[in-house]
């Protein structure tokens, strides 16, 4: 094995396709999750041989990021580091942001030490940062040095990580790659999430329940291609990307109500299917990543489409439903809304 690659937040949406990416695609490397299996994770979405302990190519470790003496130890036998672990639901660190603070700040900082104490046998760290740190879009098209201005806890916590993670570059020169992907889709995805929440309320026979009048826009990138933006970093010579920000998006943004419409579309189902809610605290109205940077530095772009990228979710929850109906309580969540009402979102 001439490489071990720890994924933090392994078992969760993003991290699991990762980590099934890395699997077809290096086939040489070793990959270590630690995962805290919280409810957005799922030992279901890993590859079967993590579950083996005889397996070499990929072990299982249940953790926590805040657990120093833990991260320490994996870290120390690994030479590529991949921190996907975090909060990542805006509505819920609306109803309650203590949780976000702790493990996407504090995690971060327990990461990035252990890194700093094993920075002569770790060959690269990759931060998973998001889009959302930008806040509501100031340009068309998002580029790295758009400004900061986080509109959620959630935001916030992910945009001190970020600045967390980058200070350490400044600082330690550490070998350090930060990414913010936009709004990411595809099949294992929580319901929590606007469209596998709309695709199940499909499948369902329930309305789609949309943010004020929809018309809030969202870059979505297909996960696969977001696991090979991750991929082309680490494989990239480190002059390329040491100390970098990459955005990772399409540059094209639809709305929410075009999305429910979309959905409603691509299952056959009433069009009218659509109701209203208040519009959500925090929300931003525009995000378009500017994705050039990426392009040119490391020759990545979208090969997923929007239809297809859809597609293949819808097929996978139409397929899928044991897996996902576990989820169905966790959909909505009660939060005050800037005129006081309460309401599930």
């Amino acid at each position: 094995m001439k490489e071990t690659i720890l994924v933090t937040g392994g078992a969760g949406f993003i991290g699991s396709n990762f980590v099934h990416h890395v699997m077809q695609h290096m086939p040489e490397a070793r990959v270590i999750v630690l995962d805290a299996l919280t409810y957005a994770g799922s030992i279901e979405n890993l590859p079967e041989a993590s579950l083996r302990e005889e397996d070499e190519r990929v072990l299982f470790r249940y953790g926590n990021v805040m657990n120093a003496d833990l991260v320490d130890a994996l870290i120390a036998e690994s030479t590529y580091v991949v921190h996907f672990a975090a909060e990542t639901h805006v509505t819920r660190s609306i109803y309650d942001n203590k949780q976000f603070f702790e493990t996407d700040v504090l995690g971060t900082q327990v990461i990035a030490n252990a890194v700093l104490r094993h920075r002569n046998t770790i060959k690269r760290f990759v931060h998973i940062s998001t889009s959302e740190v930008y806040g509501t879009a100031v340009t068309p098209l998002m580029d790295e040095d758009h400004p900061l201005n986080p509109m959620s806890p959630y935001a916030s916590a992910k945009c001190g990580a970020d600045r967390l993670v980058y200070s350490y570059w400044q600082t330690y020169d550490l070998p350090i790659t930060i990414i913010r992907p936009f709004n990411n889709f595809g099949p294992r995805q929580h319901l929590e999430k606007a469209v596998p929440r709309f695709i199940t309320s499909a499948i369902l026979g329930e309305p789609l329940t949309v943010h004020g009048d929809g018309s809030a826009a969202r870059d979505f990138v297909f996960v696969e291609d977001v696991c090979r933006a991750v991929l082309a970093v680490l494989n990239a010579p480190s002059e390329k990307v040491k100390g970098e920000v990459f955005n990772v998006g399409t540059e094209t943004h639809r709305s929410v109500l075009d999305i429910a419409k979309d959905v409603l579309r691509l299952m056959k189902k009433d069009a009218g299917q659509i109701t209203f809610v208040g519009d959500r605290p925090g929300q931003v109205f525009r995000h378009t990543s500017g994705s050039t940077k990426i392009r040119k530095v490391l020759g990545w772009q979208p090969q997923v489409t929007w239809e297809e990228g859809l597609k293949r979710t819808v097929d996978w929850f139409v397929s899928n439903e044991p897996f996902w109906r576990k989820q169905i309580w966790m959909r909505k969540i009660p939060i005050i809304t800037s005129s006081g009402k309460v309401e599930l979102h």
